[in-house]
């Protein structure tokens, strides 16, 4: 792939990084392609944060909506798929930015990884019903065995983890060790965070999903996607699911769900810590900050002008 340079815009969930991709790509006339491992689940919208409608006929997003809620997509299938949304933007002479907090698809797209073997699917589906019953000390324990090196991630991570190391014989972490080292792209990068005040964006954010319906969405799922759907995995439904077959109170879900949340931004940011580099072209934003709209748009100008 050519080595030109992608607008990357990344940081926790909550952040405010779709509102700042969105104005850009409004003002640019820029694609939006989404790195986040569950908009791409039809019908998983409101606790997804998913772009509205009405934002998606503004601006053109790709990464969206593209895959059954059974399906299951690795950071390898997305990047590839990412590579084709690129070019086919690139050809129309569009501007390009991604934007979202899965890390590890960031990490494939820009450097594209070494070729894993096809995990058996009817063993596949053996192996992750007896994942499914472990806790989460549990599995992490396992891949603490398995894989080391996999296993501080969450859960969706250590199940993948698991899954490659029984079924393979191979360390997951050894594919990610062995990625290119010449990137497929530049990237220019914006780091979204508002820091302390991170914690109450997120509680707000929740209260926010209930109030639009995220129960009658889950109550709608649960009618035909199956319990065990890799979709499930998303950041909260699970416990949503719990409080619609009554296994919840309304308090105890929303407890789970902003636990879930800020444990995940949590990764995300130790994520982007560790991974960026002082060779990385690197702002960050607070986007409560006054300027932060002027901040964003000389970001975006100093990388379309390289």
């Amino acid at each position: 792939m050519p080595r030109s340079m992608l607008h990357v815009i990344a940081g926790p969930t909550g952040a405010g990084k779709s509102a700042i991709a969105l104005a850009l790509a409004e003002r640019h006339g820029a694609v939006i392609i989404s790195a986040d491992s569950r908009q791409i689940y039809r019908g998983f919208d409101i606790g997804t944060a998913k772009p509205t409608r009405e934002e998606r006929h503004r601006v053109p997003h790709e990464g969206i909506d593209v895959a059954e809620p059974t399906e299951r997509w690795s950071a390898a299938r997305w990047a590839e798929a990412a590579y084709g949304w690129i070019a086919s933007a690139a050809s129309r002479g569009q501007h390009i930015i991604v934007c979202g907090g899965t890390g590890f698809w960031l990490k494939a797209l820009l450097h594209p990884l070494a070729p894993q073997a096809p995990l058996d699917p009817v063993r596949r589906t053996v192996l992750d019903a007896a994942l499914a019953t472990l806790d989460m000390e549990t599995l992490r324990r396992w891949v603490a065995v398995l894989d080391p090196a996999r296993a501080p991630l969450g859960r969706t991570q250590l199940v993948r983890a698991a899954e490659v190391a029984l079924l393979t014989g191979a360390r997951l972490s050894d594919a990610f060790a062995e990625q290119s080292a010449a990137p497929a792209y530049r990237a220019h990068w914006l780091i979204v965070d508002p820091g302390a005040e991170l914690h109450e964006r997120l509680a707000a954010r929740i209260d926010a999903m209930f109030a639009a319906g995220w129960e009658a969405e889950v109550r709608a799922i649960i009618a035909t996607v199956p319990a065990d759907a890799p979709a499930w995995n998303a950041c909260g439904y699970r416990a949503v699911r719990e409080l619609v077959q009554g296994e919840r109170s309304h308090a105890s879900a929303s407890k789970a769900v902003l636990i879930a949340t800020r444990q995940y931004a949590k990764r995300q940011r130790t994520w982007f810590r560790h991974q960026l580099t002082a060779t990385d072209e690197v702002t960050r934003l607070d986007p409560t900050a006054a300027d932060a709209e002027a901040q964003a748009e000389r970001w975006f100008r100093q990388g379309a002008a390289s």
